[in-house]
Formats: C-alpha cells, structure tokens, sequence
C-alpha cells in the first residue's frame, strides 16, 4: 500500500528556472511593454494597468529618438510587468489590435450588412429598428455615392463611409444599452 505524504517539507522542491528560461521570459514582458507602447494614448487608457506602470508607459511614449535612455525605459516597464497579471495585459492587446474573435465576428457582421444595404435598400429600415441613433438619411445618401462608385470604377471612399458610419452606430447602441 503506497503511503502519501502531505507534509510541505517531504515534497519536493519545484526546479527553479534556468538563466535562459528567466531571460526569456524578461523578453517576452519586454515586448509586451512595447506592444503597450506602441498603442495611441486613448486604447492605454481602456487597458487596465497600475498606475506607476502606466506612468512609465507614457514616459516612454513621449521618448522618440531610439536610444539608450529608451532603452533603458523599455527594461524598467519590463520590471514593472513582473508583478502584474500579463494574460489580461495581452487579452486587452489582443482586443485593441482586433485579434480577439469577438471583434473579428463583429466586423464581419458589420460588413455583412453593408453588403445587404448595397444590394437592398429595404435593408434600411431593419438598421434603423437595430440601432437606433443611425442617421438614416446620411446613410441613404451615402448608399446612392456608394453604387455610384461602383458603378463607375472610383475608389471606394463611400463604402468604407457606410462601414464607418454602421460601426459608430453600433458603439453607440452599446453605449446606450450599458448606461
């Protein structure tokens, strides 16, 4: 009969990391702070962070030339980053890049019904039942510019329009819903 042990000091020790293993995972909150970096002002705000991290992310922000003082910024936000929860700083990464599957799902319907406003313009009236602060008119008139467009070979600069305009009306209808 095998005997278990549950005394802490008979367990053995978990192995520490290698030199290798801690560097790389140094790196890897290293680049993360410079994926933090490289968002504009307004997507860090949306990101949950300590204050003194945030600190020295818009620090580094101001910092433009590439150089050893930079560098050195970059090494402290790494440090910084030992001791908060990485996974959320990478999942709200992964949302403002638009990586997440969410967001991916989200543009696509919005595309979806783009395309269903350009080949029916009964379509309008199912928009303006799901999102309720829609412009309708603007968004008619921008449907006409759109086929017209089309029609004639243009760049699309009214196709995005509508995409634009659909996307705005969406946060709105969230912003609504949430208040």
């Amino acid at each position: 009969m095998a005997h278990f042990d549950n005394d802490p000091q008979n367990q053995p020790e978990q192995t520490p990391l290698s030199k290798t293993q801690r560097k790389r995972v140094m790196e890897e909150l290293q680049e993360t702070g410079e994926a933090l970096v490289a968002l504009s002002a307004d997507r860090l705000k949306r990101v949950d962070l300590p204050d003194d991290l945030r600190e020295a992310l818009t620090m580094a922000q101001r910092m433009t030339r590439q150089d050893e003082a930079r560098r050195r910024q970059m090494q402290y936000i790494g440090r910084l980053m030992r001791e908060v929860d990485t996974e959320a700083i990478r999942a709200a990464l992964a949302d403002a890049r638009g990586d997440s599957a969410a967001e991916t799902a989200r543009l696509h319907k919005l595309e979806r019904l783009r395309n269903e406003l350009l080949d029916d313009e009964a379509t309008l009236h199912d928009l303006a039942k799901q999102y309720p602060t829609l412009d309708l008119q603007h968004l008619r008139s921008l449907r006409r510019a759109a086929l017209k467009e089309k029609e004639q070979g243009k760049p699309p600069r009214h196709y995005r329009a509508i995409f634009q305009l659909l996307k705005d009306a969406e946060r709105d209808s969230d912003n609504l819903a949430t208040d």
